[in-house]
């Protein structure tokens, strides 16, 4: 079999990799922005200038007086990193805990939680600022991965990873270890936004709790954005027009019964995996598992 070309791989990887493998596209395309600013502020000698640009683009300012003319800054912020490492630390995380997030959840759940994850994240440093006066800029993904993190820990605390490739460890032992230090740390001042950290945490805890329920923060989000669509779209209010043929809408109801009854599906298919290995299920339970893992 012939081998991909570096672009070949790159063209394969964001269109059949998984939402985690985007994401970490526009990370990285942000921080190729980024870097471009400081570039051109050094070749036009206006280096104060787009460096100030690109703090008020793509970082959160917790100055309340500054917020209030750039509350975009609760997204852009969550795709950037003003330094390599950071950059790289951060999507290695992201590439581990997205492929292990995308076995039980789809891909459009997983934008949702890193999205609320890292606003979330932002809130609460923006509340810090105001009692510690602490990171006036707060920029990386990382509320938004420790919220996948999170979630994966509370939702498949038994996970076995191995760190460093050799030591066997459960999930949520990381999982505790990792926040234990994180509010160990909240009042240093390290140059990491420990806050962020901790509001990413909680909306990974609140992304799992009643799953099934239209009272999930991510459930109700998701609902949210397909009511935002549907207006936009314009469609009839409960048929769409397909090759000439028509047929209803799912209504919000009818849709969260069909992905609680996937859920559930699945649920039973992992714990028969956990028992009998992958070799037990049916070609139909294989097939399920697999379509619903390209989702």
């Amino acid at each position: 079999m012939q081998e991909r070309s570096l672009s070949q791989e790159l063209k394969y990887q964001f269109k059949y990799g998984g939402v985690h493998i985007k994401l970490i596209f526009i990370n990285v395309l942000v921080f190729l922005t980024i870097i471009l600013f400081d570039l051109i502020g050094k070749l036009t000698g206006d280096a104060l200038l787009w460096e100030f640009l690109k703090e008020i683009i793509f970082s959160l300012q917790t100055d309340l007086k500054v917020l209030v003319y750039t509350p975009y800054g609760f997204v852009t912020s969550i795709f950037s990193h003003f330094e390599f490492f950071h950059l790289l630390f951060n999507m290695i995380f992201l590439y581990f805990i997205g492929g292990i997030f995308k076995q039980f959840f789809s891909d459009r759940r997983m934008v949702h939680v890193y999205v609320w994850g890292g606003i979330v994240g932002g809130i609460f440093e923006v509340i810090a600022h105001q009692v510690t006066n602490q990171y006036p800029v707060v920029i990386g993904a990382s509320g938004s991965i420790m919220a996948l993190f999170i979630a994966m820990a509370v939702y498949r605390p038994n996970i076995e990873v191995r760190l460093f490739g050799i030591i066997p460890v459960k999930l949520y032992i990381i999982a505790l270890i990792y926040l234990g230090s994180e509010i160990l740390q909240m009042t240093q001042i390290d140059g990491i936004a420990h806050f962020a950290h901790i509001g990413g945490a909680l909306i990974g805890l609140l992304s799992v709790v009643n799953l099934n329920s239209s009272t999930n923060i991510i459930n109700w989000s998701e609902t949210m954005q397909q009511r935002i669509a549907r207006f936009f779209t314009r469609k009839n209010k409960l048929k769409v027009k397909q090759g000439g043929a028509t047929r209803p809408v799912k209504t919000d109801e009818q849709y969260n019964m069909e992905a609680k009854a996937k859920q559930e599906k699945i649920n039973i298919i992992l714990d028969k995996i956990s028992k009998s290995g992958y070799e037990s299920l049916t070609k139909a339970e294989k097939d399920f598992l697999f379509s619903q893992s390209n989702k």
